[in-house]
């Protein structure tokens, strides 16, 4: 099963996913502050990270950061605010899922489930190594993307959707059918994600943000 941390300053929340973690088999690390987040994850490997936002010493946005700087480890964040904004800068910093509290146990960890399936598939597959879209390259053995032979800064998850996109060029997918494919899981009326991420997504391109075409009423396709 999974070695997971997770962040909380509230003891009840971090009490109240380690005993549905370990009940269904995973091994829990807990950590009070953002701080002590990072330098768990310098020093151990873990799965996937459960990070609340509003923290003491350090925030989890900026705990994401850093943790980033070492490790790519998928990051799940936890607030108790559900506004776009805070989703969205979330998703910015390099996040791979948002939830808003409160929260279902069992929910959360559905997600966090398909979070590190998700991570392990895509570091596995590259069967397609390199994918060339017009302007864009998709280097696949190094999850990097380039517009016009520079390197552009993509979250974990705008890659896996621009590569999902990618290999599936000219196909229309509704956005159901996008969150099931990139994200793993069915989300519960949050299919404005996919929005936000394409629109995040359109912004790295410049001026191929039109590669990513809009089906009204269905939903997105990449046409070259």
């Amino acid at each position: 099963m999974y070695n997971i941390l997770m962040v909380d300053d509230e003891e009840n929340i971090r009490s109240l996913v380690r005993e549905y973690a370990e009940f269904i088999g995973h091994t829990v690390t807990e950590a009070e502050n953002g701080m002590e987040a990072v330098n768990l994850c310098k020093e151990n490997d873990f799965d996937i990270v459960i990070m609340d936002v509003m923290m003491p010493k350090m925030d989890g946005f900026s705990a994401c950061k850093e943790i980033r700087k070492y490790k790519k480890i998928p990051i799940l964040m936890l607030s108790a605010r559900g506004e776009e904004y805070d989703k969205l800068f979330g998703f910015e910093v390099g996040i791979d899922d948002y939830v808003v509290k409160p929260f279902s146990p069992k929910e959360l960890m559905a997600r966090a489930n398909a979070i590190i399936a998700r991570s392990t598939s895509s570091a596995e597959d590259t069967t397609q190594k390199t994918m060339t879209l017009g302007n864009v390259r998709i280097d696949a053995l190094g999850r990097n993307v380039y517009v016009d032979d520079e390197k552009v800064a993509l979250t974990p998850k705008e890659y896996d959707l621009l590569y999902y996109l990618g290999i599936n060029k000219n196909i229309v997918f509704s956005r159901e059918q996008l969150l099931n494919a990139v994200w793993g899981y069915e989300f519960i009326g949050e299919d404005r994600t996919v929005d936000t991420h394409i629109r995040m997504l359109r912004s790295n391109l410049g001026e191929y943000r039109d590669y990513i075409v809009t089906i009204r009423g269905v939903g997105y396709k990449l046409e070259i």
